[in-house]
């Protein structure tokens, strides 16, 4: 075991790959000489060569349009847009074209394609550079989309996004960069499509992912201390999600609560609640809650931040109403 931070493992999923596979390039803004926004490709291009990690323009419409020309020319092209609200900018190439070829060409054709964003609060930059906007790209057939929440998960499901043979998005929430945990010396590939159960419970089922994780388990650990056991599982993945990792564990705690950072309407926990209430319906003992951030954009102010961000309490008052 040694000490692994969330960026050098997301380093060492682009160096590994691209150590493994010629094919793999890497561009976007600041990424080669810099080493990225926030340190994530720092020292490839000196071991790859500007051929291979490239700084481009300042244009995300560009960079991720270069990516599906690549990509279907037979590169596995990883690209960063600095922050997930800039995504915007990317939309007609991910949406319309890398999401759709396969389809398109009748199975003849696909995208093999990394977009890495780093979304969340949490850094007071404001409400255009922290909003989680993962819902957008998982209501797209044809995208697959991961948010890893740990330095493991992020290797892992780095290294499979850049294996995969279609599009691949990979959220991560920048207040995680700093984290460190300790990690076996080999990392393993990480399927897209499967959950893991952090902590396992009987009472309730907390179901999150990215930087909400360590919230509910902050929540499980406060809950366990008047006897509820809340079991957690870190989805990894949002499209596909692991749904059935999800309904055997309501089926076992018969009571439910979803959490993310995102804006709570029209999200990720939106879809999972009401597939829960359908196939999971006679499971269910109690009121399926959800939790997330209020409709409105990201303050600038700590503080403000700190209240519109989900908190233990949240979740603590979630579980308790599942309960009651």
């Amino acid at each position: 075991m040694a000490e692994l931070r969330y960026l050098r493992a997301v380093n060492q999923a682009l160096n590994d790959a691209m150590a493994a596979d010629p094919a793999v390039i890497l561009f976007g803004e600041d990424v080669g000489e810099a080493g990225g926004s926030f340190g994530a490709t720092r020292g490839l291009r000196d071991r790859y060569g500007p051929s291979r990690v490239r700084d481009t323009p300042i244009s995300e419409a560009t960079i991720a349009g270069a990516a599906v020309g690549a990509a279907l020319s037979g590169l596995k092209p990883v690209v960063e847009i600095m922050f997930m609200d800039f995504t915007t900018l990317v939309m007609d190439a991910m949406v319309n074209q890398a999401a759709k070829a396969r389809f398109m060409f009748g199975g003849q054709g696909s995208v093999p394609m990394v977009l890495r964003t780093p979304h969340g609060g949490g850094l007071g930059a404001g409400p255009q550079h922290s909003q989680c906007l993962e819902a957008w790209f998982a209501h797209v057939p044809g995208l697959k989309v991961v948010c890893p929440a740990d330095p493991v998960s992020a290797y892992g499901l780095l290294r499979a996004a850049i294996d995969d043979p279609d599009p691949v998005i990979v959220v991560e929430n920048k207040a995680l960069y700093a984290m460190r945990m300790d990690a076996p010396e080999r990392l393993d590939i990480i399927p897209i499509g499967k959950a893991a159960t952090i902590r396992a419970g009987r009472d309730v089922t907390i179901v999150t992912y990215g930087a909400t994780v360590k919230t509910a388990l902050d929540a499980a650990e406060r809950l366990a201390t008047d006897g509820v056991e809340a079991e957690v599982i870190d989805l990894r993945s949002l499209q596909p999600w692991d749904e059935a990792a999800v309904l055997a564990s309501l089926s076992k705690t018969h009571r439910f609560v979803v959490v993310h950072e995102a804006v709570e309407a029209f999200g990720i926990g939106g879809e999972i609640a009401a597939r829960m209430a359908d196939i999971g319906f006679d499971e269910l003992d109690g009121p399926i809650v959800r939790v997330g951030a209020p409709f409105m954009p990201v303050p600038f102010s700590r503080a403000l931040e700190s209240a519109y961000q989900p908190t233990a309490d949240r979740v603590i008052a979630a579980v308790r109403r599942t309960l009651d």
